[in-house]
């Protein structure tokens, strides 16, 4: 079987191009055949002799020839990841890929066993995953207003979990849901709060419900977003009611004043309720 994967590697690591991995998945195939077809014939053997003798059965030595011999030989191994992960990135920056090809070649590594496909995909992803939207967040952060940065932040969000759904496994999504939320998010919590002429003390004045609601749901997911957010909207209230009750021109027209004090905390009341989740916490930190 090892003579034989042998020459199969010698035949995938001829293919060219875009037919690497077409290359590799047929041969995978193959093999998978063979080895179901070995294990029906030696399944006497599997049965009884491989326990008694503490042996690795048939079908599982056969994944590990396949392992060691083809996806970690060296004029694969390191071409296979790059293959990967430059597919990925041509999928981050708008091109349209082969997903059926993505999902078959990672369920690959995955039926290898999860070490497999942690060391040899998952690891190495995740740290590409971090430098790039590292990279995008500071673009993103000097051109954009807070509420399109925000806006960008659950695009990215909602992209990855796709592409985990469709071609990783399932516990990727919340490895690379938390590169997202660091690189994009916790790294710029306080600047993107704090922007001037869009950051939340904008939204709240100018009533972006969209906004405000975008905010409340991504900062939920970082340590002390939300925190953060009461703070600065308290601040707020207090800054703009001292104003108010400060004004000299209140005495003028104490029904008015007091129609503004009213109307001011029904506008909160209402953002609390509409875009804050009617979180209690919120409401008792106005409160």
């Amino acid at each position: 079987m090892e003579d034989h994967l042998q020459e199969m590697r010698v035949s995938i690591e001829a293919a060219q191009g875009g037919l690497f991995l077409v290359e590799l998945q047929r041969k995978w195939d193959d093999h998978n055949k063979a080895l179901q077809m070995i294990r029906d014939i030696l399944m006497y053997m599997d049965r009884v002799f491989i326990p008694t003798n503490k042996k690795t059965p048939v079908f599982d030595l056969g994944l590990d020839l396949w392992r060691d011999t083809i996806v970690r030989s060296p004029k694969i191994h390191g071409r296979l990841l790059d293959t990967l992960l430059d597919l990925i990135h041509r999928e981050r920056t708008g091109e349209v890929i082969n997903r059926s090809l993505m999902r078959s070649t990672t369920k690959m590594l995955m039926d290898l066993g999860s070490s497999v496909y942690q060391d040899d995909f998952e690891r190495p992803f995740l740290e590409v995953s971090a430098s790039f939207y590292s990279g995008e967040s500071q673009k993103f952060i000097e051109c954009c207003s807070c509420g399109e940065y925000l806006k960008k932040a659950q695009q990215r969000l909602d992209e990855e979990a796709e592409r985990v759904s469709q071609y990783m496994d399932a516990k990727t999504d919340e490895k690379i849901t938390a590169v997202v939320v660091k690189e994009m998010l916790a790294n710029h919590m306080q600047r993107l709060i704090l922007m001037e002429n869009s950051g939340l003390v904008n939204m709240l004045v100018e009533d972006k419900y969209e906004d405000l609601t975008m905010m409340y749901s991504l900062f939920q997911r970082v340590p002390d977003g939300h925190s953060t957010i009461k703070s600065v909207m308290n601040s707020h209230v207090k800054e703009t009611g001292k104003d108010m009750v400060m004004d000299p021109e209140r005495l003028k027209d104490p029904v008015d004043f007091v129609q503004r004090l009213l109307n001011e905390k029904d506008k909160y009341d209402s953002i609390v309720t509409t875009s804050f989740s009617n979180d209690k916490s919120f409401q008792n930190a106005l409160n």
